[in-house]
């Protein structure tokens, strides 16, 4: 079964792992630590990928916004370098005519609204370069739109994050509302004309976490139209791993050193190993996928699964492999063929006809 995913972080795992870009994808590449290579993408029927084009959000804005099409060009290189299996796609046809063509379709989405160095001018020479979504926030506010996991600052979005969200609705993309506020998902679908979309997302009545789509939310995506695109992060997934992650984040503001040193990275990695999280399943990610269903609808529900932009993995979805797994949870809990191909593709590929084309 076709898999069309919402998010995965490997083009930013890449520029730090493999600067010299020395790695071959046509390599089974678990044994480095990635979840992400085109053997197991094959695996697990992914048909097309929304690729991350993420910068860090401690990044002045005027370098963030550098980076971003740095990212865009490392994507772009990748797709070239392996033109058998991989196209560049920015609209549904396309995604279709790299799926007939045996290729997986390369979308690309910006996560966060920083890399715009507040200029509508660079959005629009973002979509040219084909990106397909802004993602308004990630995890701090921009100076716009407040974020899930950030002091209030706008009361969801200023005048000019409303502004955003028109141009990306003249422009064809998706405005993706993963990682905002309460506040700010409600103020973009209030402006929005586009269907509601969340490219990596859970349901907050199963976790209690900021990041998750509230019931509220979730009955203005149905009215919408729109998507969200659960995520496999087993943080948004139980309330238990949820408070993990909120005392790793406690950890990791007190060491002493840069976030992106490997001595940062060591002492993280002592806590954790020291500390393990607490265990989640397949069955935990379909339990998010069936209360987005009961909630908005079959219509409502796809995979984000947020690969390579996490160390930490429910048991039974190790990598981009492993798709055939929660299918088949979901099949035992009585999901028919045409009701998992509307999960895995065509409601992502109804979205994005419907804002891109």
């Amino acid at each position: 079964m076709d898999v069309l995913d919402g998010h995965n972080d490997l083009p930013w795992r890449l520029r730090v792992r493999d600067p010299g870009e020395t790695l071959d994808l046509r390599d089974d590449l678990a044994g480095l630590g990635l979840h992400t290579d085109l053997p197991r993408l094959a695996k697990g029927g992914v048909g097309a990928q929304f690729w991350s084009v993420y910068v860090p959000n401690d990044r002045p804005e005027p370098q963030a916004a550098i980076q971003v099409v740095e990212q865009v060009e490392l994507v772009r290189r990748i797709v070239d370098r392996y033109p058998d299996a991989l196209a560049l796609a920015t609209t549904a046809a396309e995604v279709e005519q790299a799926r007939s063509a045996g290729r997986i379709a390369c979308l690309m989405g910006a996560e966060g609204g920083h890399c715009l160095d507040k200029s509508l001018v660079v959005l629009g020479s973002l979509h040219r370069l084909g990106i397909r979504y802004l993602t308004l926030t990630h995890s701090r506010n921009t100076d716009w739109a407040d974020s899930a996991t950030d002091k209030p600052a706008s009361g969801g979005l200023s005048p000019f994050g409303h502004e955003v969200v028109r141009e990306l609705n003249r422009l064809g993309m998706l405005c993706d509302l993963a990682h905002v506020a309460d506040a700010t998902m409600h103020a973009a679908l209030d402006t929005s004309v586009h269907p509601a979309f969340f490219s990596h997302s859970s349901a907050r009545a199963l976790c209690d976490h900021p990041r998750n789509v509230p019931d509220d939310v979730l009955l203005r995506v149905r009215d919408s139209e729109g998507l969200v695109m659960i995520t496999f992060v087993p943080f948004f997934l139980t309330n238990p791993c949820r408070e993990w992650g909120e005392e790793l984040a406690r950890v990791e503001d007190a060491i002493a050193v840069a976030w992106d040193t490997p001595d940062f990275l060591r002492e993280r990695q002592d806590w954790i190993d020291a500390n393990p999280c607490p265990p989640t399943t397949v069955g935990d990610v379909a339990d998010h996928v069936e209360h987005v269903r009961g909630v908005a609808g079959i219509d409502a529900v796809g995979l984000g699964g947020d690969f390579d932009g996490t160390e930490i993995v429910p048991t039974g979805l190790p990598d981009v492999s492993a798709y055939p797994a929660l299918f088949a949870e979901l099949g035992d809990r009585g999901w028919s063929e045409a009701e998992l191909r509307k999960l895995a593709w065509d409601n992502a590929l109804r979205v994005l006809r419907a804002t891109c084309g």
